[in-house]
């Protein structure tokens, strides 16, 4: 199993918790095996076969998009970090 950080804006959807685990081999396995788990999570995160475009996944501190994307491989120990891309700013 791996840890999965899970950022305050979607912790709702995850019964308030502030890490689960999920199980894969990939970034891709772990991602489904969360949506099958928490549906609402999963509506969040993925989106048309991929990871929604408002939402930025990390592992071993490197956004998966600069690896192989969704089929980068998960080692043991490592930690998956969820983070929703932030908009804002002032004019």
């Amino acid at each position: 199993m791996t840890a999965v950080r899970i950022p305050p804006t979607l912790r709702g959807e995850v019964g308030g918790e502030r890490q689960v685990e999920a199980d894969g081999a990939t970034v891709r396995e772990l991602l489904e095996d969360l949506a099958a788990r928490f549906p609402a999570l999963g509506a969040q995160l993925l989106e048309d076969g991929g990871v929604a475009p408002f939402v930025n996944v990390y592992l071993g501190g490197e956004d998966v998009r600069t690896l192989q994307g969704l089929d980068t491989a998960v080692a043991d120990g490592q930690t998956l970090i969820l983070l929703p891309a932030m908009a804002g700013g002032s004019c």
